[in-house]
């Protein structure tokens, strides 16, 4: 791989922080999408939520939620919002990430639940 300018003085020292930070970090140039082994899950290179991993961090923040709850708090997340400007679309995401994603659902005795998915810690 050429080393390009953006890699060298962007991506390579913010994969640098965020490891030093204690995130996983993962090279994804050549990621394989759409298979049994794909890198992150991914199943087109257009997704820019990795679903899997989202669902995982959303249950060990919220471990005693119904599945239903974090079904519903991921379909708020990925939501389509490329009709709102992007000021009103970072601010809806934001409000989520930041206060939570609240969700209405029926419990396993059939009762209407309102429950606020955390989605950052």
């Amino acid at each position: 791989m050429n080393e390009y300018p953006e890699d060298t003085l962007v991506e390579q020292p913010t994969i640098e922080l965020f490891s030093e930070l204690e995130y996983e970090t993962a090279n994804c140039f050549y990621e394989k999408i759409g298979t049994s082994g794909s890198t992150l899950g991914r199943e087109t290179t257009a997704e820019v939520i990795l679903l899997p991993k989202l669902r995982s961090a959303l249950w060990k923040l919220n471990p005693d939620l119904d599945s239903d709850a974090i079904s519903l708090a991921i379909e708020a997340l990925a939501r389509d919002r490329s009709a709102m400007s992007l000021v009103q679309a970072n601010r809806e995401v934001y409000k989520l990430l930041k206060d939570g994603v609240k969700v209405s659902f029926q419990n396993n005795e059939g009762e209407e639940t309102d429950e606020t998915v955390r989605v950052i810690d």
